[in-house]
């Protein structure tokens, strides 16, 4: 397979070098229409190495806490994009040979076929296999016509065209999957951009969006005549008033440790003089003027950094009930150290380096901070896991995963 999929590549690198201004209009339709099908058919091939690396165990083996995280890495996709993926190589790896078939034909693509198995389910939970057959040969005939919301529309009717005489009997079955489905697909993703600010995409199930609207919609609406805001703007605005009097209830669960709370890094002096600007523990900035807007309801904990960003020495806050060596870690980490782990500081364990049992000192030269899966992976595989030159933690792989085994790192927690 990989000299077969290697020959394809070349072919394909020899029509991307070629221009496509010289074809007529009738070659260059029919161009689009074979590099179409070619990428659904790549799909399906792609469907295929994913449910074997997911059956395998792949991810879990290599470090990953999941297939998604191992895609995501490797693919660099976004987790719910990867999710979707194993969803759907799951679903025609599982009684769906005529949808996978089509889709390896190029007669149906990629999102065509996600909704064709999401119908085809429904039709499971209320008639027989062969049923479900002919909905399948019903909606990849279809597909040649609608586009995937319109196809699932006409899915929501599929058994009135296969099977009439229980069609009324499934409406509820297909409102419960339908409910399933947003339950399913629930998801918020919060995307770093390079100067710092966060974007929020996401899909909320029909309860949360309730809530939502709930909670927001009081604290929306113009503040008076001279309120220039936009609606977007307003909104924003709502969602920080609801955090900040979320925050000050004190009745949040208390994370990795710590209370719910903002942790901002700055220079103290450069504060007092208005001038420092601030480093929360998400790695994102601030500016000064915000920093000293957040001192003035904050504990301050002093802390005395070199010139590489290493934790040279932390005082001590009384009213805090962590110490101030996890305080360091999370100063030097930002978060699991673990190469291509992305959890926050707060999800994760303080791992001794050189085991306390062994004789290991309980110092910040001895400890990196771990989720709690990779907190588990290093201690039962064979990853190795040091400090570099610099004081931030590198980790060796075993050699069956790297014959070199060349030092990794995670990149990303950006470092101060």
């Amino acid at each position: 397979m990989v000299e077969e999929l290697a020959q394809a590549d070349d072919a394909v690198a020899a029509c991307v070098d070629a221009s496509a201004w010289p074809l007529p209009e009738h070659d260059l339709i029919a161009a689009l229409d074979a590099a179409h099908r070619l990428q659904q058919r790549l799909a399906a091939v792609t469907l295929t190495l994913i449910r074997e690396v997911d059956g395998r165990g792949i991810a879990r083996t290599q470090g990953a806490s999941c297939t998604a995280v191992w895609l995501r890495e490797r693919l660099r996709l976004t987790i719910p994009a990867a999710r979707r993926l194993i969803d759907l190589a799951t679903a025609l790896n599982t009684g769906n040979p005529g949808i996978r078939q089509a889709l390896a034909d190029g007669a149906i693509s990629q999102d065509q076929a996600r909704v064709i198995t999401d119908t085809v389910d429904t039709v499971n939970r209320s008639a027989d296999a062969e049923t479900a057959d002919k909905a399948v040969g019903v909606l990849v005939g279809w597909a040649s016509q609608f586009d995937p919301t319109h196809l699932r529309k006409l899915g929501t009717r599929i058994l009135d065209h296969v099977a009439p005489d229980i069609a009324d009997a499934a409406t509820q079955a297909a409102l419960d999957a339908e409910a399933h489905r947003a339950t399913r697909d629930r998801h918020l993703t919060l995307s770093e951009q390079t100067d710092g600010r966060l974007r929020l995409t996401g899909t909320l199930d029909t309860e949360t969006a309730a809530l939502f609207r709930a909670a927001t919609d009081p604290l929306t609406a113009p503040s008076g005549p001279d309120d220039t805001r936009s609606p977007g703007q307003r909104r924003h605005d709502a969602l920080a008033d609801i955090c900040r009097l979320t925050l000050r209830t004190g009745e949040l669960p208390e994370h990795g440790g710590d209370p719910a709370q903002i942790v901002i890094t700055t220079n103290y002096d450069a504060l007092t003089r208005q001038l420092s600007s601030g480093t929360l523990d998400t790695s994102l900035s601030l500016t000064p003027e915000a920093v000293r807007r957040l001192a003035c309801d904050a504990s301050i904990l002093p802390a005395v950094l070199s010139g590489t960003g290493q934790v040279l020495d932390v005082g001590r806050q009384r009213r805090l009930i962590t110490g101030p060596l996890r305080r360091a870690l999370v100063l030097r980490d930002h978060g699991c150290a673990f190469p291509g782990c992305d959890r926050p500081p707060r999800w994760c364990h303080a791992h001794h380096i050189h085991h306390w049992a062994d004789g290991g000192t309980t110092s910040l030269g001895n400890a990196v901070l771990l989720c709690g899966h990779h907190h588990r992976h290093v201690h039962q595989t064979d990853w190795v896991v040091r400090l570099g030159d610099d004081g931030h933690p590198e980790f060796i792989p075993p050699a069956w995963l790297d014959p070199e085994q060349l030092p990794r790192r995670n990149h990303y927690h950006r470092r101060t």
